[in-house]
């Protein structure tokens, strides 16, 4: 047992050429920077392959371990139900394999970095003080998820000197793109930098673009710029191998503390102890939709450990 467990990369998925080979031009990185350790990865929904073609690319190379990481910024239902059944789905087809399941990777310090060097290409030297961020995120029907964006806006704030870093969704949630501007502008922002809280190119990043253009067409007394995703950066790879050590060694802190899967959050209260499965997002295509199965299990855990 001395062999090193492969790693997979899960991603979500995308209906955007560019956002899927972004993907798929990360996950070869990876192994070509690790040689000698296997690494596949795929996607949950919408863009090949699927996470199940890259769990039997890893068996027959004779993978019998392996740790999963979710290639994602926040832990949103994909991260605590799809990717976990899915895992659990391919543990039944393959007999005999064992894996353990790692962290979504936001929000580390390395990940504060890349987005405050985003913001420093689009500020282009000047003076952050006169900064106000709007950092937009997926958006998700989970609340926790969403409260992670904001403690990501958050530490970005903490000690960067920035007027002010508020928070925004493009999906799913409010305050819309529009919203988190006006809210800039009510709080007096001269200079709003619109950050997007997301790893690679895709249908929803340039949604922010373009939902930012049109704000700041209506508003051309405020000086509105759009920064870049996070992109392929190496710190990204090097926390996806942080995550992946993680998992090997068993040390996994997903946050339960506000799960609503376990506690009666207000209004959310009909989540608690809900089996976990596949599920779909409206906003990413209007008239796809795979259908996944449930849990074979049922049941939210949090150990992800098999």
């Amino acid at each position: 047992m001395t062999t090193p467990p492969a790693l997979l990369i899960a991603g979500h998925g995308t209906r955007d050429d560019a956002g899927a080979e972004a993907f798929r031009a990360f996950v070869r990185e990876l192994g070509r920077r690790h040689p000698g350790l296997p690494v596949a990865g795929g996607f949950i929904e919408l863009s090949p392959p699927p996470l199940g073609e890259a769990v039997t690319e890893l068996v027959e190379q004779g993978v019998r371990r392996f740790a999963a990481v979710p290639l994602m910024l926040v832990s949103a239902g994909h991260a605590k139900g799809d990717i976990p059944a899915a895992l659990a789905r391919e543990k039944e087809r393959h007999p005999g394999i064992s894996y353990t399941y790692g962290r979504p990777l936001g929000p580390h310090p390395a990940l504060l970095g890349v987005l405050e060097r985003r913001l420093d290409e689009a500020l282009g030297g000047t003076d952050r003080s006169e900064a106000t961020v709007l950092l937009v995120g997926r958006g998700s029907t989970d609340p926790d998820a969403n409260a992670e964006v904001f403690k990501a806006a958050r530490l970005l704030w903490e000690g960067r000197g920035y007027a002010g870093v508020e928070t925004a969704f493009v999906s799913l949630a409010a305050p819309d793109v529009p919203s988190g501007l006006d809210r800039c502008a009510a709080l007096g922002a001269r200079r709003i930098v619109v950050l997007p809280y997301f790893l690679f190119t895709g249908i929803l990043p340039d949604r922010v673009r373009r939902q930012t253009e049109e704000w700041a067409a209506a508003h051309p007394g405020t000086e509105v710029r759009s920064a870049d995703v996070l992109g392929p950066e190496p710190e990204l790879l090097d926390l996806v191998m942080e995550r992946y050590e993680e998992a090997v060694k068993g040390d996994l802190r997903m946050n339960c503390d506000s799960c609503v899967y376990r506690i009666a959050l207000p209004g959310f209260e009909d989540k608690v102890g809900l089996p976990q499965q596949p599920h779909f997002h409206p906003d990413d295509d209007d008239h796809h939709h795979h259908g996944h199965g449930h849990h074979p299990h049922g049941g939210h855990s949090h150990s992800h450990a098999h």
